[in-house]
């Protein structure tokens, strides 16, 4: 008999999404909008501190907007961290811009902030400054703010943080995706909390909101017909899903701190074993720890590699999934600029996302245990 399946990370619904949603239901606002919408949108702000919020359709359509909102049109070039989803990257192709990718440092395996200036200057001087910069905070874990802020700052390009992966997540006390001048968070069935899909654009700056939700609703201008000035987008979020949000919004804390006990979890598991590092929270942050990652050095732990422990894990009816492919090394954008020093080429080949949904039970982790030891003791031993 088969084992049930143990997924990467899976959906964990509370105790109050039913009753937003029924709320929904009852008072008839089945519609792309409605007063969980501005519910939801207040609760994003009072976790975050950001000012202004627009809840949306995905991140990938929040990354849009701010992308159209900073004027990034056909021809010009947008900076893009290379490890990580292609969501990140593709808004930028909707534009008709180029994508300009920078690699990551080995600490956080964020956008390397030695890179981003050396990409910068030389995007200058060929002429091109480029319109924004698309900041990925990866796994929950914070970039090096302080560096990239004043970077982006001193050369006058703008920021987007892709902090889809980290809501719960700070730097130095502050949230992750308030740094920027528009920040991305995503709720997709897979992040540490959902609305089945939806997203957020978050800013302080009230303008940028505001026209931010003007668009994703098809950007109809203010009058009794339906009369439009711009082009727009099917982009709000429904009441319905908001009302999901609401609910997730009151677990939050508590789904950041089972994702943690995850991590701790693993980095028990693995700390007898030479060769085997987790990605850990640097100094002065705070992560979600939305994924548990590892990277595994095959020549200290018996010649065991991430594919083997994939398997391994698999063959338990067990999901963990390899790092993010770089995007410079993603068919569809091989071709744009890179620039590149092997950290995320590395962290492809020897990284591995193991099972960190905030719904795992004690058993789950036995079983992840037993699946793991029963490789890594055999070779090791």
């Amino acid at each position: 008999m088969t084992n049930d399946k143990i997924w990467l990370s899976s959906p964990h619904m509370g105790e109050l999404e039913q009753q937003y949603v029924n709320e929904a239901f009852a008072t008839n606002w089945i519609a792309p909008l409605g007063p969980h919408v501005n519910g939801f949108e207040e609760d994003i702000c009072h976790y975050t501190g950001a000012k202004y919020a627009a809840a949306l359709s995905s991140g990938t359509s929040a990354i849009h907007l701010a992308l159209i909102l900073l004027g990034v049109k056909a021809g010009d070039e947008v900076i893009c961290s290379s490890f990580t989803f292609s969501a990140s990257a593709n808004p930028i192709a909707y534009q008709g811009a180029t994508p300009v990718f920078v690699d990551s440092e080995a600490e956080t395996w964020n956008m390397d902030p030695v890179l981003l200036e050396e990409a910068i200057k030389d995007r200058i001087q060929l002429g091109k400054k480029p319109k924004a910069v698309i900041l990925v905070h990866l796994y929950g874990i914070a970039a090096k703010m302080d560096e990239i802020m004043e970077i982006c700052n001193r050369y006058e390009v703008p920021l987007i943080e892709d902090a889809a992966e980290a809501l719960g997540s700070t730097y130095k006390g502050k949230a992750l995706g308030t740094f920027g001048l528009m920040g991305v968070y995503s709720f997709n069935g897979n992040k540490i909390i959902t609305t089945s899909g939806g997203g957020a654009l978050v800013s302080d700056n009230q303008e940028l909101v505001e026209k931010a939700r003007f668009l994703a609703t098809q950007a109809r201008d203010n009058a009794p017909h339906y009369q439009h000035s711009h082009i727009g987008y099917n982009y709000r979020m429904s009441n319905v899903c908001a009302g999901i949000g609401r609910g997730q919004m009151q677990v939050l804390d508590e789904r950041v701190q089972q994702r943690r006990d995850n991590f701790f979890f693993y980095e028990k598991l693995f700390n007898e074993f030479d060769g085997i590092t987790m990605l850990s929270e640097p100094q002065d942050t705070f992560s979600n720890h939305w994924l548990s990652c590892m990277l595994i050095e095959p020549e200290k732990v018996g010649g065991i590699d991430s594919e083997t422990l994939r398997l391994a894990l698999a063959e338990d009816n067990i999901e963990a999934r390899p790092l993010w492919k770089p995007m410079h090394l993603q068919p569809i954008f091989e071709q744009y600029p890179a620039y590149t020093n092997g950290t995320s080429e590395k962290l492809f080949e020897y990284g591995l996302c193991l099972p960190s949904g905030s719904n795992l039970t004690d058993t789950d982790r036995q079983r992840i245990e037993t699946a793991l030891l029963k490789v890594l003791q055999k070779r090791t031993q």
